[in-house]
């Protein structure tokens, strides 16, 4: 129900996610809980959540319903409906439909309790659950919410859910923009909206040694997409011992790994940011996955590493080549980059220009969250 122009009431806020940490020691959806967090300190909004158990943060409610709680647990430990359509389709698509069914009786409840309502939903594949709502909706979207598009019909049912409300899509990135703009934007306001960081990032202080090291650091789910090059490359940039790359991530997919990968397990950010990033040389990702503005990327850059990325969109928009890290193509320019920051004053200096692009060009979640505030407001029809 829209309120009238110049209401400057809260504004009743649902947020949908698939993801979302179940405690403080909770790798999974850590940055929708610091999405969440920000939203609800802004005193703007009355959010709900509807999202796996977990820790809420303060000023956040939930919104789940009977039986809830438990189908999305299971869902987030089988990976997620992206993960499954990949790896298991029927099971996939079985899970989809279910989701759709809960999300959108959660919607319904929802909008039938509140004036002032605006769904922000994470994922766009999510955003099937609005159909027959009418709430106006800010949907982010993410890389991987691209791949999705690809299967055939997604872009007639994304279509469909779209129709006739006030919707705003929001990728993370702005290289997503045209592809969006090309399959949505009769139907939807298509504006980037990059999320933020933790201020734990910046506060990350290298340890003496750490540019020369030969510890390199890989935060990344084991599969065969986030792995990318690696079992191409990684001999190669590892084989000889000289460096040694540190693997941090949950296994989703049974990949045997070579000796010279040492695989750690998932990681709280808190222990990325205590124990893994003051340490290291840098950060590595030969992914091939469709990554939208992979998180981890700009956590350590805010936290003053250097990067070497294979070249993709969702990398090529946060590194500067040769200013803040080095994209690479194949596994030549991989050696002369890991090479090149061998060199400890280079390592620093790039590391340093990282930290300062971070700030300047990513900013905290307080930031991201007053942009998802006005845009709630704009879908009202407030100034």
């Amino acid at each position: 129900m829209n309120s009238p122009e110049g209401d400057t009431s809260t504004i009743s806020v649902l947020m949908a996610s698939t993801s979302f940490p179940a405690d403080a020691d909770d790798w999974r959806g850590r940055f929708i809980h610091d999405m969440a967090a920000a939203i609800g300190a802004s005193g703007n909004v009355d959010l709900s959540l509807w999202a796996p158990p977990g820790t809420l943060p303060d000023h956040v409610a939930s919104a789940l319903g009977a039986g809830d709680a438990v189908w999305l647990k299971g869902l987030a430990e089988s990976g997620g409906i992206a993960h499954l359509l990949r790896r298991r389709p029927l099971a996939g698509c079985l899970a989809g439909i279910r989701l759709v069914r809960r999300l959108n009786r959660a919607c319904v409840d929802f909008a039938g309790s509140r004036r002032s309502t605006v769904a922000h939903v994470n994922w766009l594949q999510n955003a099937l659950s609005l159909r027959g709502t009418g709430l106006p909706a800010l949907i982010t979207v993410l890389g991987s919410d691209l791949g999705l598009l690809r299967l055939p019909g997604m872009t007639a049912l994304v279509r469909s859910a779209l129709r006739g409300r006030r919707a705003i899509l929001a990728p993370n990135a702005e290289w997503m923009l045209p592809e969006l703009h090309r399959r949505f934007g009769d139907l939807a306001e298509v504006r980037a909206i990059p999320f933020g960081l933790h201020e734990r990032w910046f506060a990350v202080e290298r340890q003496p040694g750490a540019s020369a090291s030969g510890d390199w650091l890989m935060v990344s789910r084991v599969t065969r997409a986030k792995l990318g090059r690696l079992s191409d490359w990684g001999h190669a940039l590892f084989g000889d011992g000289r460096r040694r790359l540190h693997l941090i991530g949950p296994a989703q997919e049974s990949i045997d790994l070579p000796a010279w990968a040492i695989r750690h397990g998932p990681a709280t950010p808190e222990v990325l940011a205590r124990e893994w990033f003051p340490r290291v040389q840098g950060l590595l990702t030969l992914s091939t996955h469709d990554e939208g503005r992979p998180q981890v990327m700009m956590e350590a850059m805010a936290a003053g590493l250097p990067v070497v990325a294979t070249d993709l969109p969702g990398h090529c928009d946060l590194v500067r080549d040769g200013q803040t890290g080095f994209l690479v193509r194949s596994v030549a320019e991989a050696e002369t980059a890991m090479a090149r920051l061998d060199d400890s004053a280079l390592n620093m200096t790039m590391g340093a220009a990282a930290r300062d692009w971070a700030t300047a060009e990513i900013g905290s979640w307080p930031d991201t969250a007053g942009q998802y505030c006005r845009a709630y407001a704009e879908l009202l029809g407030r100034p």
